[in-house]
């Protein structure tokens, strides 16, 4: 099976998170961008860097700062003389962008950015450079730390595949993760496994994964019903869903199901795949109210509680 052996190659480094790599992997494959969010010290890096190594991509880390300017992701002109510019192209011009701490970016970074995500190309002086492909996202942010931060815009956090939140390992993982760096255990980086024309290959036959008309209609209700959830039962969330989820979240939902499938070595999407990736696919989609916010209630919840109402 291809997603066992993509993620047994990058356990070799990372310890746990078997989760969160198998997302990670179902987002390389549907051709997704990804935001992950969780705590500094948890791995988000390394998860990234090792991805790109065992994809064969080309990989490149952006720390992003209050101060940095857009040219500083996507280059720009240089002056060489009267009339001569010349074109230099910055770290965005790359196939894996690890784009560390997205919301320290101000806004018009965020909005560069943006451009580049959603149309894979870059716009220089008159000039338009498209970006290699395939060309992937993983963009993280810190939860618990607001001083010197930007929110990310509602229409870039839509464009993100999946939001991914990174969990603290287990203890047993913990106690691995101090054994081998106190000892100085470091794993020597698997050789690549894939490669971008492999990448390529998968993900067009990805797209080619059988997806019934009974499972569409089950991704248009779940959608649905995160706009108006007292219509499905469930009366206790009225009034703290401020707004439910757009229709690219069944896109969404329906390129990650069948890219699961096709690394899970099945010709069509099962009802399990949907679930799988419904919370990383909707979390960040759906935008509770201050009643919900002040109750502490997490997204998560109303997540869960949905996908055990809505029938297949």
């Amino acid at each position: 099976m291809l997603l066992e052996q993509l993620i047994s190659a990058a356990q070799q480094v990372i310890i746990g998170q078997r989760g969160t790599l198998e997302h990670l992997w179902t987002a390389l494959i549907a051709g997704g961008h990804v935001l992950l969010e969780g705590v500094p010290g948890v791995a988000k890096t390394l998860m990234a860097s090792t991805m790109a190594r065992l994809s064969g991509l080309e990989f490149r880390r952006v720390q992003f700062t209050p101060d940095m300017l857009p040219s500083d992701l996507t280059g720009g002109l240089v002056y060489e003389g009267p009339g001569r510019f010349s074109v230099r192209k910055g770290p965005i011009f790359t196939q894996v962008l690890l784009a560390d701490e997205i919301n320290r970016a101000p806004a018009k970074v965020q909005s560069a950015l943006l451009e580049c995500m959603q149309e894979g190309q870059v716009t220089l002086g008159d000039e338009t450079y498209p970006l290699m492909r395939p060309f992937w996202v993983l963009a993280t942010q810190n939860p618990i730390e607001q001083e010197g931060t930007y929110a990310l815009p509602e229409a870039q956090i839509d464009r993100f595949l999946f939001r991914i939140e990174v969990e603290y390992p287990t203890a047993e993982e913990e106690e691995e993760v101090l054994r081998r760096w106190a000892r100085r255990i470091y794993p020597e980086l698997p050789p690549p496994l894939l490669s971008a024309k492999k990448i390529l290959e998968y993900q067009e036959e990805a797209t080619r994964i059988e997806v019934a008309p009974r499972l569409e209609q089950y991704i248009v209700r779940l959608v649905r019903a995160t706009r108006s959830p007292e219509t499905i039962g469930l009366k206790a969330w009225k009034g703290k869903i401020a707004y439910g989820a757009s229709p690219r979240a069944g896109l969404a939902l329906h390129r990650a199901a069948r890219a699961r499938a096709f690394l899970l070595g099945r010709a069509m999407v099962l009802p399990e795949d949907i679930k799988a990736i419904a919370h990383a696919v909707l979390r960040h989609r759906i935008i509770l109210s201050y009643v919900a916010i002040a109750e502490n209630i997490r997204t998560d919840s109303f997540i869960t509680e949905l996908l055990n109402t809505v029938p297949y």
